[in-house]
């Protein structure tokens, strides 16, 4: 599975923005897919995840925020990010899972990741 992420750019405090993820290969139905995000000079962080079902999870910071939806149909996942604040600056990734998790360790496949910069 080869994934592209795109989407990200630079907003303001209070904006919205949707990132999304294109799957090339076989079996995107079959994957559970997240986002992680890297803010500037800290770790990888999970953000959220869809299950095949559509049922998602999400990180604590990001709960009621950000929603992370599924279009099997055309291999794309999508991260719905609203009320953007500066601490949501971060390189933000989609990756591809057999088993889900929070753990990037439980990803087996990642995209390149795409910038996204919030101003005050």
């Amino acid at each position: 599975v080869q994934l592209q992420a795109s989407g990200g750019g630079l907003v303001r405090a209070g904006d919205s923005l949707r990132l999304s993820c294109a799957a090339s290969g076989r079996s995107f139905v079959s994957y559970v897919m997240g986002w992680f995000r890297q803010p500037p000079g800290k770790e990888r962080e999970f953000v959220g995840r869809i299950w095949t079902s559509g049922t998602s999870y999400y990180a604590d910071f990001v709960k009621g925020r950000f929603a992370v939806s599924r279009d099997n149909a055309k291999n794309t996942v999508y991260l719905q990010m609203n009320n953007l604040k500066p601490e949501d600056t971060a390189v933000y990734y989609c990756a591809a899972s057999r088993t889900g998790g929070g753990a990037s360790s439980a990803y087996d496949y990642w995209g390149q990741g795409t910038l996204v910069t919030v101003s005050s």
